[in-house]
């Protein structure tokens, strides 16, 4: 049995996305994300939700990409959470998108 099947998966909307899942998104994908880092998976409610992977050693993470996502991703700089913990959903603000029309993207 792979050791990597035992992981706890975490669904993770931008809304929750913590300084530390931010950065691992930024290792992980330096340029960003393409379709093909793109993960499609049908939710509880049978809805089909899109994601990037991450992985710690306990646990995967599906992070949901959003333009918010891309935006605070190509964005990242480590020094504006400095003054968070590393598992605070606080720290990381939703991006300013000026032609941003919807809030649920």
């Amino acid at each position: 049995m792979n050791k990597r099947d035992n992981l706890k998966r975490v669904i993770v909307d931008f809304k929750k996305l913590t300084p530390e899942i931010l950065a691992m998104l930024v290792e992980k994908y330096p340029d960003g994300y393409d379709d093909d880092h793109i993960i499609s998976f049908k939710n509880a409610n049978n809805e089909i939700v899109e994601a990037v992977e991450v992985t710690t050693e306990d646990t995967k993470y599906l992070v949901k990409v959003s333009t918010k996502l891309a935006t605070t991703m190509e964005n990242y700089d480590e020094d504006d959470y400095e003054d968070f913990d590393n598992n605070d959903p606080e720290a990381v603000q939703d991006p300013d998108l000026a032609d941003d029309t919807s809030d649920d993207e």
